[in-house]
């Protein structure tokens, strides 16, 4: 149970005059926000035995990652790629003919009672590691101390050791359109869709844009992706992007590069989007059923009073750290406050939010907690899917480093002539003075299962010799990234 404590008014009079003398609870640890970076801390830090308050300003828990981002939209790529193979005959020459119908009610349905399902199991969690959740708007009010404003008016306030600020991301709106849930979406609009729309704009072809569009097309739609950059997905390694581009408009995805939307004019029913080319300053004009803004997230920091603990937020909302999960201490009476996930600087990704909440709890309980960056990998879930690790191409030579380049075509892989899969390959890119990997790209079946085994390798120091002579079983997947360590050594077998 957390102990009650008195609030000081001598200390903090800015909070008394604003609620008066009361008890309060203290716990070793309050934790704003319930997504992935906090309830994760939460939980560790329950493990280590400190008391722990997790905030959430929603009505239900799981953040982005578990309610409006990553399961919904894993679930809804799944299920979209089921229907894809049924319904265009693709499994005709397997001797298995079929024409599905689609129940698109009831599959929402499905992804909806999977996001329950796991959002109460993250609640059963919570609960066993004794964690107490709180509801309601959290403000920074002063050192050590959070108010909690609750529905009706009512305030809370909380003392604590450590201050968690995980605080998770929303969309980022286009500067002249806000969304309007009904022409103009953001991604959670986007995966909460009653019918299929006849034609889907989606401004910005980075994950978020290039994975809702193929659900979309999948399911019917025809799908318009405008991006700014010159390449779809442009932090991805060229080859791998290149591939990606060809299989999305080889599924009829129209894709418009080097394209500004400048405009958007809502009508009764659909929504103009007007284009610039970045090369010729010409102006285009795509009619659409809706349109889908996908040009990145940005923390969700504001409200929270930062400057009553001396802490200012930086571009997009963005929070300092001190070096890698180092505490904040922006006033020297305040206690340690941390950062960890969509807040704080890096890649929006569960995956790292939950390495940093791991890390974090260990700090404060006074263990040599770390998040080890270059090997945390990303995936997309598209068809071919895609995941990486580590450096690209254009990174090591932009550092000037010596490389050797591993490249097994999964054409060659024993698995997908069996599935009648050939498009995708593996590319391991290996130092060539430690013999180290320093990336790993990948586009095919299972690469964003398969990228585990090299961030395993990466992880463990394994020099590029040792990770080709990991058997594999056969005939699999994984048997690529053999391969391609062996063609990083110049003697890969089966190619």
């Amino acid at each position: 149970m957390a102990a009650a404590a008195h609030v000081d008014p001598v200390h903090y009079p800015s909070l008394m005059g604003a609620l008066g003398t009361r008890l309060m609870n203290h716990y070793d640890v309050i934790v704003i926000g319930c997504g992935a970076g906090g309830y994760n801390t939460a939980i560790r830090a329950g493990q280590l035995g400190l008391s722990v308050a997790c905030v959430e300003r929603a009505s239900n828990i799981g953040g982005t990652g578990i309610r409006t981002g990553c399961i919904p939209s894993r679930l809804l790529l799944h299920t979209s790629e089921i229907y894809d193979l049924a319904s265009k005959g693709k499994n005709a020459a397997l001797g298995i003919d079929c024409a599905p119908t689609l129940n698109l009610a009831r599959m929402m349905a499905y992804k909806a009672a999977t996001v329950e399902k796991m959002s109460k199991s993250i609640h059963k969690l919570l609960r066993k590691q004794g964690v107490t959740l709180i509801y309601g708007d959290a403000l920074l009010a002063a050192a050590g101390h959070v108010i909690v404003r609750k529905a009706g008016g009512m305030q809370q306030i909380l003392s604590g050791t450590s201050i968690v600020i995980a605080t998770g991301s929303e969309p980022v709106p286009l500067p002249f359109a806000a969304f309007d849930r009904i022409r103009i979406l953001d991604s959670a609009d986007a995966l909460s869709l009653d019918r299929v729309p006849r034609h889907l704009a989606i401004i910005g072809a980075g994950a978020v844009g290039v994975e809702l569009g193929s659900i979309w097309q999948r399911l019917g739609s025809r799908i318009t992706l405008i991006e700014r950059c010159d390449r779809i997905c442009h932090w991805l390694d060229r080859d791998v992007t290149a591939t990606l581009e060809r299989s999305l408009k080889r599924r009829g995805i129209d894709i418009r590069l080097s394209s500004d939307v400048v405009g958007l004019d809502k009508h009764s029913d659909s929504v103009s989007v007007l284009l610039r080319s970045t090369a010729s300053g010409e102006i285009a004009t795509i009619d659409a059923d809706m349109v889908l803004v996908a040009i990145g997230r940005r923390p969700s920091t504001a409200g929270l009073d930062l400057a009553s603990v001396g802490m200012q937020a930086g571009p997009e909302g963005v929070l300092p750290r001190q070096g890698p999960l180092a505490p904040v201490t922006p006033t020297k009476n305040s206690p340690g406050i941390w950062v960890v996930g969509d807040a704080a600087t890096g890649p929006m990704l569960m995956s790292k939010a939950e390495e940093e909440a791991i890390a974090c709890a260990e700090r404060i309980a006074g263990l040599p907690g770390f998040v080890n960056y270059p090997s945390i990998p990303q995936v997309l879930r598209t068809s071919p899917e895609v995941a990486m690790i580590g450096k690209t191409e254009d990174e090591l030579r932009g550092t000037g480093a010596a490389y050797r380049v591993g490249y097994y075509p999964l054409a060659a892989n024993a698995r997908a002539a069996i599935c009648g899969t050939a498009e995708g390959f593996v590319k391991l890119l290996v130092d060539s003075g430690t013999n180290l990997i320093a990336g790993a790209h990948l586009i095919g079946p299972g690469a964003a299962d398969l990228i585990s085994q090299v961030a395993v390798a990466m992880e463990a120091s394994m020099i590029c010799e040792d990770f080709a002579r990991i058997c594999h079983p056969y005939p699999v997947w994984s048997e690529a990234l053999r391969q391609a360590a062996m063609a990083a050594g110049g003697w890969m077998m089966h190619a």
